[in-house]
């Protein structure tokens, strides 16, 4: 399939607004890609399809979750993170995806995970910087990312973890590991955390 179809089919999976932000991520993430050396092209697709699942039903998210034998602890967690997981399975098979890194960073955009490849912690990254995005703090995390992409990372889970803890929700166990691994990367490039 052709990029211009799968964009097409990609668009017609959501509204209108998830669209515009989409392509604020697609542009974030080659931004980002040049900005630290990796292709350009694998971070725009893995952008463009990233949100692929995200408007089904949660029920038939829960489905083909199941469906696809994937990981059932996740069930236990906010629903916001079945997504990923199910997107990646669905353009594997939908749309011939069989880049795995492009997969992996469609899978992890919402959790992370630790050992992130540097198109994971790009798609992740411009998921919460594109230029849509308005939540308190998210400028810091814009210019922190003109310097480090682990900072950067480190300051959009934190973001994140604070969230969650103030509504009273769980936190998944990856998101966890992502954080503190993103910690231990940072530290060994002399970044520290601050």
């Amino acid at each position: 399939m052709n990029r211009e179809s799968l964009r097409e089919a990609t668009r017609s999976q959501m509204p209108a607004r998830r669209w515009e932000h989409t392509l604020g991520v697609m542009s974030s993430a080659v931004a980002l890609a040049k900005r630290y050396g990796a292709d350009p092209e694998r971070a725009e697709l893995a952008a463009l399809l990233h949100d692929y699942c995200k408007y089904w039903p949660i029920d038939e998210q829960r489905r083909v979750y199941a469906e696809e034998g994937l990981d059932p602890e996740l069930l236990d967690y906010d629903p916001q993170l079945l997504h990923g997981p199910i997107a990646a399975e669905v353009v594997r098979k939908r749309h011939g995806i069989a880049d795995e890194e492009v997969l992996d960073a469609i899978r992890y955009h919402t959790s992370g995970r630790e050992n992130m490849t540097l198109l994971d912690k790009m798609v992740c990254l411009a998921d919460y910087i594109e230029p849509g995005r308005d939540f308190p703090g998210v400028h810091i995390i814009r210019e922190i990312a003109d310097h480090s992409l682990e900072r950067a990372l480190i300051a959009g889970l934190d973001s994140t973890i604070r969230f969650l803890l103030d509504k009273g929700k769980k936190v998944y166990p990856l998101t966890v590991a992502a954080r503190n691994a993103l910690l231990e990367e940072a530290g060994r490039a002399g970044f520290g955390t601050k």
